[in-house]
């Protein structure tokens, strides 16, 4: 037992230690004017995908290149799939994450802390035009959901008790929909907005939407705050200054950083 005893404080101390190693790291970068390295899918547009150029872009990539201009530091994207991607944070691959996350559970605000909100939107259902079965949420229940198993939409899917379908992102959810391997899924409304208007013939159309906002922000690490304020510092500027207006415009349509 005492050996189990021992093991676990050491184990806790090198936890914290690597965390406050990669806080400082994070303060240090931006204040010595360093690089910073965000995770980011790159598949989940209008928010972080690739253009017809093959070009990174999207409303948080450009938010974040942004920020990274204020702040006077170099910015690297490094891409992966969602559910790899706090994981990744956690081990400190990625410096932060941005690709439109909440953090809304608990679990998750235990290890990590989010930045002032960029955006404000809402979850949203979708399934294939003809669906019959759903005429209020509580009806997905048993019908299957296209999911990222760890994501806010995922718990979701969990809590209205469907058979979640395991999928790496939004554009392979959708297609499984079209393809009756999937009856429905939930995502972000401005994503899934987006998406319709650019593909009219889909087949699918929304079924529910929250009547709630959630801000997205910057994701960091426990112990981060001195960098986050900073962060935030940079965020409330460019929101005065019109910058994160303008750039919701370019891939909305409308300034999505207020709520």
């Amino acid at each position: 037992m005492l050996k189990k005893i021992i093991f676990l404080t050491l184990s806790i101390t090198s936890l914290l230690v690597t965390n406050n190693a990669t806080a400082n790291n994070l303060l240090e970068r931006i204040n010595t004017k360093g690089v910073i390295i965000v995770g980011t899918e790159g598949t989940y547009a209008p928010f972080t995908y690739h253009n017809s150029e093959g070009k990174l872009t999207g409303y948080d990539v450009e938010v974040a290149r942004a920020v990274a201009k204020k702040l006077g530091i170099k910015i690297e994207f490094k891409e992966t799939q969602w559910d790899a991607m706090l994981a990744g944070l956690k081990s400190g691959r990625f410096d932060l994450v941005a690709n439109q996350v909440a953090l809304t559970t608990p679990e998750r605000q235990v290890t990590f802390d989010k930045s002032e909100p960029y955006s404000w939107s809402g979850a949203m259902l979708v399934a294939r035009d003809n669906e019959n079965r759903i005429q209020k949420i509580e009806d997905i229940k048993g019908l299957r959901a296209a999911q990222t198993l760890s994501s806010n939409y995922g718990e979701l899917a969990i809590h209205y008790s469907a058979e979640v379908i395991p999928i790496d992102n939004m554009a392979q959810g959708l297609l499984l929909i079209q393809q009756n391997r999937a009856d429905t899924t939930f995502n972000d409304s401005l994503a899934l907005l987006d998406y319709l208007k650019k593909h009219p013939n889909s087949g699918l159309r929304p079924f529910w939407e929250a009547d709630t906002k959630i801000g997205a922000g910057f994701i960091v690490n426990k112990g981060n705050n001195d960098a986050l304020d900073k962060i935030n510092t940079a965020l409330i500027e460019l929101r005065n200054e019109g910058v994160l207006k303008k750039l919701g415009e370019q891939f909305f349509g409308r300034d999505v950083s207020v709520k």
